[in-house]
């Protein structure tokens, strides 16, 4: 192996490391806030971001108030999904689950959607997927992005997914 990618490696090991420790304890830091706050509108108004890129907003489960966060949504077989990179704790999920699914998606305008999570024996393609698009999203899962199906099996119960139906 050549003197360059071992540096490379050794930078992205040291950059991931970074990332993850903007979220300390699983819930967004100081530096994690700003950025997302940013993240926020750029994707709520679809400039400058990938088409994957949105806006999930879900009631607060305490308040009531609507909270919202970047996050990615990954297509597979025909259907889109939503994952939870921090796991069953992320604030998110929790608020998710309380509301019963229901949320709201922006992207130059709003979709009204039911969230459904798919079981766990169901993840493992779509977690894949999710790390070929997220790349903020790889230091927070266990394996490579390109690890065999079955290494994403073992992990799929600590990371939850969502699939997106509208809502009429």
């Amino acid at each position: 192996m050549g003197a360059a990618k071992v540096l490379g490696r050794a930078v992205g090991r040291r950059l991931y490391a970074i990332k993850r420790g903007m979220y300390p304890d699983g819930r967004p830091g100081a530096v994690a806030r700003v950025l997302n706050w940013v993240s926020r509108l750029q994707y709520s108004a679809g400039l400058l971001s990938p088409r994957y890129a949105v806006t999930l907003e879900v009631a607060g489960r305490r308040t009531g108030r609507p909270v919202t966060l970047p996050i990615v949504v990954t297509e597979y077989e025909g259907n889109r999904y939503l994952v939870s990179m921090l796991g069953s704790e992320a604030n998110w999920v929790r608020n998710l689950r309380a509301a019963g699914g229901r949320a709201v998606l922006h992207r130059r305008g709003s979709e009204a959607v039911q969230l459904e999570e798919v079981a766990p024996d169901a993840r493992a393609p779509i977690l894949r997927r999710y790390l070929a698009i997220a790349p903020g999203a790889r230091p927070h899962f266990p394996i490579d992005r390109n690890a065999p199906l079955d290494e994403f099996e073992k992990i799929a119960d600590e990371y939850p997914v969502f699939r997106i139906d509208s809502a009429f």
